[in-house]
This record gives structure tokens, C-alpha cells and sequence, in this order.
């Protein structure tokens, strides 16, 4: 197993940990908690050997493998079995028979083998990474936020699959009810510290609190002590027949290992402000659908009313149209067909992904907060910019500045600073810490009026909905029940399909069945192969503008520590117009991708009718 050994690190003048200790045993299965910015990643990258620590040893014996998930969807094969066969070695490349069975492991089939990694869904994707990490047979897992982007359905499917994982692990994630379903320990960097013990998060947090209290108590008496050192020494020290006595007092405070004041980190701090409303529904929708065209209809007919007080999830797979119908009802989207009533008293506030592109780059933070609702005095402002984690100066930082998730705070702070009776909340706990996911839950559920909201967090949906919408399918139906009545009466289809589908499917004899299949694939290749080298150019131009948004960030906070005004506003242009840049290759990637994905649907639905 690994061993850390009195490990340090620091950035520049940043020290991040410092002599860190700890040992991963056999079957370990260990969730890595802490706050953004605690040298979570960058413990990784020393385990890795990617990063250096600046003092200690990281021992790991010979013949043991660690290997880490990778995030990023980039594929070079034709054929998902090339493309998981380039994680072999080069001594055991021919070896495609180990390929393929920890691909029929992952839910693939014989028929798959043959097709385009491309063609896959987001979830599926996934697996063909951790298909290529599994050929290296690693003994160890490193998992830095693998749940990210990933749809529920994948998220219950990783989830089943990590606990039945034979080796260790070690996982970051923000979402705690997905990490304490995996892991048989917590260990968090609390105050540059390794904290390990065995149990989920609620127990890791309930035994910092009893520590930090027991330390509190300890420090009040040590304090105490202290001064009543000082006042004798005070009183004392200049009578000569008792300075002798001073002394020792002063010999005896130096000698103490004084305790230091806890610094708490801060955390965000939630309070929705309700609007009084006479009305019993707040929304009623009738018979709502919407498509981009007529051939791509994204949901139809939805209707449901929604009463003071309730909360409704929107669940389903990613690109079914969750977000579209948030952001209809929101009046963002025109509907092709139905009816948004909203009562007269109804106030609404929206919480959207793509509402940061609304904030004005030039804006501080004050200013885009006090925008949201100009009635606020400057005192509550700040003190709204405080509970969004910006105190002090960081208040006045410009928007250009902020990364993506301080951005999502200054959307969170505007819809604070609103009297509402309605909110609309698109993933919201994207880019929040564990403590700042809690913060945000209990306020949705002490929150008076109600919500609509979309989110993959199971633990979320639990705590928080009793009524939902679900994409499925066959479109998209309303539910009247929460999560958990859900999975008992009805459930995923998609689950079912998998438990029911055959791990290798029979090759079929019939050689015009066989003819009429390849003309299938020839047709449907010619189709795509544009698509997809749409689809790879725009990723390759979204990864280098990205690359450069990077690079001028870094770039802008040095002009603006610098104070070079001209260079500032030069660069504040640069970076807004790159953000857009990649805001609009976004968009026309996820337009080329629903095509793409339209069209293999379509052959695959041909090619599966004549295999019947």
C-alpha cells in the first residue's frame, strides 16, 4: 500500500499542507474532503508523481499501480475496442481478449466492439475511460471529481460499480451522498492538517466539531492562565523582593505551547428572501412543448400546477431537455405549443447556466448584486456579498476577475437580494464545496415559497423535492411523488435495459441480413464523418481558447495588481470577448452533437429492426 510521509507544499508565499502522514491499507476505500483551494488535486498530483512536495516521501511499493480517471472525452480509434486496447502495454498489446472482457464487465456487447467511441452516450463515454484505466489493471484508484458532467443515470451506474471495485480508492467529490455510499473512510486537509478517520462524512464532521470544541475549551483556560501570568508579572516585576518571583512567572510563560485561534473558513450562508403572496398556485402549466424544429421535439404536452410551498425536481439523462424547460417556463424560450399562467402576485428568481454571461465583465461584485435590486441600502449589499464568501476588498473585485464558480456566487447573491415567492434553480450546486451544498440545501427547504429545480444530486432531490418531472425515454412526464417513490414504482428504464441486456450477443448467419447491415453502416458513416469532424474541430477550438482565457486571467490579475489601467481595460476586452467566443462554440457544438446523435440513433434503430 502507499505511505505519506511528513509531506509539505506551498505556492509562492501560499502554504497549502504541511507534514501530512498517512497510510493506505488493503481494500481502503477513502473520501478526500476539505475546502476549495486545500491542496485536494495537488495531493493527488504528489501520489501521482506529477507534482513534487517540498519536503517528505511518498513511498509506494514495487509492482503496485495507481491509476487516475480522466475527465476529458478525447478519442482516436475507430472502433471502441482499439480505442480501449491503447491502454495496453506494449508487451501484452495483442492481448484483446482482456480488452474485451472488461469492456462486456462495463455493460458493452459484442455488437459494440465494432462501433465509433464517438457514437456512445456522455455516460458511456465515461466507461470506455475507465475501461482504459481498468486494461492497466491499477490497484489503486485516484478520482478527482469523476462526477462531473456526468447525468444521473451514470451517476448510479459509477456508484454500483466503485463499491464492487476490489482495490482502493481515493476519491474527491463535492457530492457527499455519492461519496459516502463508496468509501470506508473520510480523511479532510483541515487547516493544512490530515485528518483521518474511519466512516462517512457525517461522522468525519461530527468528530472536527467535537475537536474543535474540546480545543475552543482548552484555549479559554490556557488564555486565562496567561493572563493571570501577565498581571503578576506586571504587578510584580519592579518590586525587588518579589522580581525574582516575576521571573520565573515570565521563564514559565515562555515555556508554554501556546494555542493559536482557529481560523474558520468561510462559508457560504443562505437566506432566500420571501415575498408574501395571497396565491395558493404560484404556476400553471398546460399542455407545454417545445423543439428547436419540428422533427426535434424535446418535450410535449407537460402539464401540472404548482402550489405554494412545493418543490419540483426535473431529473433525466443529460441533452433531454432539462434546462430547455426550466428555461421556458423562466420565459427565456418561446414554447411551440401550451400555456405558462403565473399568478399576478408571483415574483420569480433564475438560477441558470448560462446566465453568468449576463454579468457585466466591468462590474464589481457590488455593483452586479445592487443591480438585482436597487431598493437595498450599501450595508445590506455588503453584507449579501459577505454571505457569497466576498468580504472586504473582494467585494470590489471586477467580474473579469472572478473564476466560474465565484461567478455562480455573484448569480446566487442577485437572487438573495430579490423579494421572491418562486425560484428557478438549474444545478446550483455546481462549483460549491460540501459545506456550501449543505448551506444551500437547508435554505431551499426553509425557503416559504417554492421551487423548481434541476439537479443529478440524488442526496439534493431526497432532502429537497416532493414532486417531480422526468425525462425518460419516451419524453418527459410528470411524477406525483419524490425521488425515493419514484425509484420504488416506476424506476429508470435505462437500468432495466441494462440489467436485462446480454453481456455478448449472437452473431446473426443470415448473409443478406449481413449485406443489408454493412450498407447500413456505410451510409450511416458517410452521414457522420462531417459531423464529427465538426464536432472535433469546435472541441479543439473550444480546449485553445480556453487555453488562452487561462492565460489572459492570469495575465488581468497581474495588470490589475500592477495597476496598469490601460493594459487592464485591454485585457478585461480580451477576456470578454474570448468568454463569448467560447460561450457561442459551445453552443454550436451541442447543436452538432444532437445531430450526430440523432442520425446514429436513426441507423441503429435500422440496423436493430433487420437483427430481430
Amino acid at each position: 500500500m502507499i505511505q505519506l510521509i511528513n509531506i509539505s507544499k506551498s505556492f509562492a508565499s501560499q502554504e497549502l499542507f504541511s507534514n501530512l502522514n498517512f497510510k493506505l491499507n488493503s481494500g481502503n476505500k477513502v473520501g478526500l474532503v476539505g475546502r476549495n483551494g486545500s491542496g485536494k488535486s495537488t495531493l493527488f498530483k504528489i501520489i501521482l508523481g506529477e507534482e513534487l512536495p517540498d519536503s517528505g516521501e511518498v513511498i509506494i511499493p514495487k509492482g503496485y499501480k495507481i491509476g487516475a480517471l480522466k475527465q476529458h472525452l478525447k478519442f482516436s480509434e475507430n472502433s471502441l475496442r482499439e480505442e480501449a486496447a491503447l491502454a495496453l502495454e506494449e508487451e501484452m498489446k495483442y492481448d484483446l481478449y482482456r480488452v474485451e472482457k472488461i469492456l462486456f464487465g462495463l455493460g458493452f456487447t459484442q455488437e459494440d466492439l465494432e462501433k465509433d467511441p464517438l457514437s456512445f452516450s456522455g455516460g458511456y463515454q465515461i466507461r470506455i475511460n475507465l475501461a482504459k484505466l481498468l486494461v492497466t489493471e491499477p490497484n489503486l484508484l485516484l478520482l478527482d471529481e469523476p462526477t462531473n458532467y456526468l447525468d444521473i443515470l451514470s451517476l448510479r451506474w459509477l456508484k454500483n460499480f466503485l463499491r464492487s471495485f476490489e482495490g482502493e480508492v481515493i476519491l474527491i467529490t463535492h457530492d457527499r451522498d455519492f461519496m459516502d455510499s463508496i468509501t470506508t473512510h473520510t480523511m479532510g486537509i483541515i487547516r493544512k492538517k490530515l485528518n483521518v478517520i474511519q466512516g462517512d462524512t457525517h461522522k468525519f464532521y461530527e468528530q472536527l466539531q467535537a475537536d474543535e470544541e474540546l480545543y475552543e475549551k482548552q484555549k479559554i483556560s490556557q488564555d486565562k492562565k496567561v493572563k493571570e501570568l501577565e498581571d503578576f508579572i506586571a504587578r510584580n516585576k519592579a518590586r525587588a523582593s518579589t522580581a525574582a518571583l516575576a521571573q520565573s512567572k515570565v521563564k514559565q510563560l515562555e515555556k508554554m505551547d501556546r494555542l493559536e485561534d482557529l481560523g474558520y473558513d468561510a462559508t457560504l450562508k443562505f437566506d432566500f428572501n420571501y415575498k408574501e403572496t395571497p396565491a395558493k398556485v404560484l404556476l400553471d402549466v398546460k399542455d407545454l412543448s417545445f423543439g428547436y424544429t419540428n422533427d426535434n421535439i424535446l418535450f410535449k404536452n407537460i402539464s401540472f400546477s404548482l402550489q405554494k410551498g412545493e418543490r419540483l425536481g426535473i431529473i433525466g439523462k443529460n441533452g433531454k431537455g432539462k434546462s430547455t424547460l426550466l428555461n421556458t417556463m423562466a420565459g427565456e424560450l418561446k414554447p411551440l405549443s401550451g400555456e405558462i399562467h403565473m399568478h399576478p402576485s408571483t415574483t420569480f428568481a433564475h438560477f441558470g447556466q448560462t446566465n453568468i454571461a449576463r454579468l457585466h465583465p466591468d462590474s464589481t461584485v457590488t455593483d452586479e448584486i445592487h443591480s438585482a435590486n436597487t431598493k437595498l441600502s450599501t450595508q445590506v449589499i455588503r453584507s449579501i456579498c459577505g454571505a457569497m464568501m466576498f468580504s472586504g476588498d473582494s467585494a470590489d473585485k471586477k467580474v473579469s476577475l472572478l473564476s466560474g464558480g465565484e461567478k455562480s456566487r455573484v448569480m446566487l447573491g442577485q437572487i438573495l437580494a430579490r423579494d421572491v415567492n418562486l425560484l428557478f434553480l438549474d444545478e446550483p450546486t455546481n462549483h460549491l464545496d460540501m459545506d456550501s451544498i449543505e448551506a444551500l440545501t437547508k435554505a431551499i427547504q426553509n425557503f416559504q415559497g417554492s421551487v423548481i429545480l434541476v439537479t443529478h444530486s440524488e442526496e439534493l432531490l431526497r432532502r429537497v423535492c416532493d414532486r417531480l418531472i422526468i425525462f425518460k425515454k419516451e419524453g418527459a412526464e410528470y411524477f406525483e411523488g419524490g425521488y425515493d417513490l419514484f425509484l420504488e414504482k416506476i424506476g429508470w428504464d435505462e437500468e432495466e435495459d441494462e440489467l436485462q441486456k446480454p453481456k455478448q450477443k449472437p452473431k446473426t448467419n443470415n448473409k443478406e441480413n449481413k449485406k443489408i447491415r454493412a450498407e447500413l453502416i456505410r451510409q450511416r458513416n458517410m452521414e457522420i464523418l462531417p459531423l464529427r469532424k465538426r464536432v472535433e474541430k469546435l472541441e479543439s477550438s473550444i480546449m485553445k481558447t480556453e487555453e488562452l482565457l487561462e492565460a489572459n486571467h492570469e495575465k488581468l490579475i497581474e495588470a490589475s495588481n500592477s495597476g496598469e489601467s490601460s493594459k487592464l481595460m485591454e485585457l478585461s476586452k480580451l477576456v470578454s470577448s474570448q468568454e463569448s467566443e467560447v460561450e457561442e462554440l459551445f453552443e454550436q457544438l451541442e447543436s452538432a452533437q444532437n445531430e450526430l446523435d440523432a442520425i446514429t440513433q436513426k441507423y441503429e434503430e435500422k440496423i436493430a429492426e433487420i437483427e430481430d
